[in-house]
């Protein structure tokens, strides 16, 4: 027999399935509304009182220890709560004042009558001036400006937004971290231009309050006089009195939890992100300078020195802070005079020259300046080591062998903060990092400039600045892509490998490479080196493929390519061009990922046939008139400066018996050039000419 769920028997398994965390936000909603309708006892009135001052304490709290922003992004949320939850406590203490407001001051509860009497010693001419100061305050000082900051904040960090995704995809890029972490970052993002914009709607619901406060206020001292004269037959002045004590300490309770959520929320949002809270910050980015605490403490006191002053309050702040700037003082000496004496190199015996002396090149090395070590020290948990690690890493995964590992020491002959890279001995970059300081990219649209030591990036030539570690929100808000000393390092190093791989493909890692092949396709590899080509052509095809950018990845494809040709021919350049058609998909597909439009320049029908006539005596030397030669440089250049405007690859389309004298040819003067041959591209391609070189564009 089936069993049977009573409606009873459902609810409760729909309620065991949601915690109490998930209930208490409903319940708070429901209450809040409850007590706008239904009437509450004078000690409820109390307990509610109390607990809405106890929670504008506790986010007051939360904010000035918050580290960052996010970490309270709850925060918008809580500001409109505890809005609601004072405005419903004001209706119903309005009702029960309305109602019991002619028996005696303490006809709302204790906490009323506490703030109406005791905090204004009783005198309501001086309660209605101090609530209308502290509304002051709270509508014209604090919620307007933290509203405005909020408001700024918003459009900043939705600006900036671009600019922080361009560095979190050049990080991913360069391997310096990982999609989770690229995920992350993103996410936290939108979560902050998420947060600025609903502090700036939230901040409208406080000014709301404020102004709500006055308009309670007034209806509440009139009415007070109207039911307390007309219902309950009261003394004008009695009425007075009673009612307007008990409006007074009514407003005063709803408006000081109000101020101290303003505060908050000012805090938190003109806050800069840290990892320290706002305490800590304060502290050491105001008294940690004892110069600036000694010339305030000798302003001070020169004023305690004027007659009439308050001379001895003024002489015991500049004794305090004097004394203050002295330890700091004493503190800084302490720390530069204690060195570690370093002990004199043994004295060793000369001898005499060996092989040992002779050490070969390095073939990747780094050398930085004495400043830059603590980002390559292992004992500092250098940064730079990581990122190498991952670069390494991806360039492996990407392009399709492993690079030799980058040797790193110190050079004292270097400039403190400079570094250069080396490729076999023969330095192929240099630049200058500075560790605590940031890189702001130009990334070429700006919205304002930032002050700092101009630059530029060392591994793409763009315009930069170094700034401080204080200007960094402000420069992504500007939308400038802002790294640190590490990233800019790893940055170039990533650079130049990939712009000289194919020096970086020696036999060794040809070698390596066809060891590691041989243990999925051994048969293969046996048949293929050296039986049928050497492993210096095979080297050789390899460094053309990637001379032009090629990623030898599909190493399958390029050994069996080889395989099939070599029988007829051994020139290296021969069979390159067979390799490239068999991985013409693949070339395609790194030019124009995920686009089944290709969109490329290619040469005019004249031009063509006169390049065609030049190279038709096959020799391998052949060379242009010169005018013809900087006819085609000049309009070439120009049509791929172009093509990089629309955010276009620089891609030019010509007859296969054409593309590799022009690749030669154009590689020199323009760089980010790819020449295509028609039969690279795959039939299911749709070509699209841009521009048209030698003719009308």
């Amino acid at each position: 027999m089936a069993a049977t769920t009573t409606p009873l028997a459902g609810l409760q398994a729909m309620f065991g399935r949601v915690s109490s965390s998930q209930m208490a936000a409903p319940l708070l909603i429901l209450t809040i509304l409850a007590m706008m309708v239904l009437p509450l006892p004078a000690f409820i009135l109390d307990v509610l009182f109390t607990f809405n001052i106890a929670i504008s304490v506790l986010v007051l709290l939360i904010a000035v220890n918050t580290q960052k922003t996010l970490d309270f992004s709850v925060f918008p949320t809580v500001l409109l709560v505890t809005t609601l939850l004072r405005l419903s406590l004001n209706v119903a203490s309005t009702r029960i004042v309305m109602l019991e407001g002619h028996t005696g001051p303490d006809a709302a509860g204790k906490v009323i009558e506490a703030f109406g009497h005791f905090m204004v010693g009783g005198n309501f001419a001086v309660g209605i001036m101090v609530f209308l100061i502290l509304v002051v305050i709270n509508f014209v000082v604090i919620t307007k400006g933290a509203g405005r900051v909020a408001e700024v904040s918003a459009r900043f960090a939705l600006d900036a937004m671009p600019g922080k995704q361009m560095a979190i995809d050049a990080d991913l890029n360069a391997g310096l971290i990982g999609e989770e972490d690229a995920r992350k970052r993103r996410l936290d993002i939108s979560r902050e231009s998420e947060f600025y914009g609903s502090m700036d709607g939230a901040s409208k619901f406080v000014r709301g309050d404020a102004i709500a406060g006055i308009v309670i206020m007034l209806i509440n001292v009139v009415g007070g006089l109207i039911v307390g004269v007309a219902q309950h037959n009261m003394d004008f002045a009695m009425a007075a009195k009673n009612y307007t004590l008990l409006t007074i300490g009514d407003g005063l309770v709803a408006q000081i939890p109000g101020l101290i959520i303003s505060i908050a929320a000012g805090m938190v949002v003109t806050r800069v992100s840290d990892d320290r809270d706002i305490g800590e910050q304060a502290v050491s980015q105001m008294f940690r300078d004892p110069r600036a605490l000694a010339v305030t403490a000798g302003i001070i006191g020169f004023l305690g020195l004027i007659p009439g002053m308050p001379n001895v309050v003024f002489l015991m702040l500049a004794g305090t802070i004097g004394y203050l700037a002295r330890r700091l003082s004493l503190v800084e000496k302490q720390i530069v005079s204690t060195a570690v004496p370093v002990a004199p190199p043994p004295m060793q015996e000369a001898v005499d020259a060996s092989w040992n002396d002779v050490a070969p090149l390095d073939v990747l090395g780094l050398e930085v300046g004495y400043r830059l070590i603590p980002l390559v020290d292992k004992s500092q948990d250098g940064e730079l080591l990581r990122r190498i690690r991952g670069i390494r890493k991806k360039f492996a995964q990407e392009v399709g062998f492993l690079v030799s590992p980058v040797h790193i020491r110190d050079n004292l002959e270097l400039k403190p903060n400079a570094y250069r890279i080396l490729l076999k001995g023969v330095e192929v970059g240099q630049g200058e990092a500075f560790v605590g300081q940031f890189l702001a990219i130009n990334p070429g649209r700006v919205a304002g400039t930032v002050n700092g030591t101009a630059t530029k990036d060392p591994a793409f030539g763009l315009p930069a600045t170094w700034i401080d570690a204080g200007q960094r929100e402000q420069a992504q808000a500007y939308g400038y892509t802002v790294v640190d000393a590490s990233t800019v390092v790893a940055t170039h190093l990533n650079h130049l490998i990939l712009t000289h791989a194919a020096e970086l493909l020696g036999r060794q890692e040809v070698q390596q490479l066809i060891d590691h092949l041989a243990k999925e396709m051994p048969k293969l590899i046996e048949d293929l080196v050296p039986k049928i080509v050497a492993l210096g052509t095979l080297q050789k095809i390899l460094q053309n493929m990637l001379e032009e950018g090629v990623h030898i990845r599909d190493m399958r494809t390029i050994i069996e390519t080889v395989a099939e040709h070599a029988t007829r021919t051994q020139n290296a350049d021969e069979l390159t061009v067979q390799v490239r058609n068999a991985l013409g998909r693949a070339i395609v597909q790194q030019l124009f990922p995920g686009s089944a439009e290709l969109q490329v320049m290619s040469l005019d029908p004249t031009l063509e046939r006169l390049l065609s006539q030049a190279v038709s005596g096959g020799s391998e030397n052949t060379s242009f008139e010169p005018g013809l030669a900087d006819t085609l440089v000049r309009e070439t250049a120009t049509a791929a400066a172009r093509q990089e405007n629309l955010g276009l690859p620089a891609v030019l389309l010509v007859p296969a018996s054409l593309r590799l004298l022009l690749s030669r040819f154009l590689r020199r003067s323009i760089p980010q050039l790819k020449v295509l041959a028609h039969n690279e591209v795959p039939e299911n391609r749709i070509i699209k000419m841009t521009s048209i070189i030698g003719g009308k564009t």
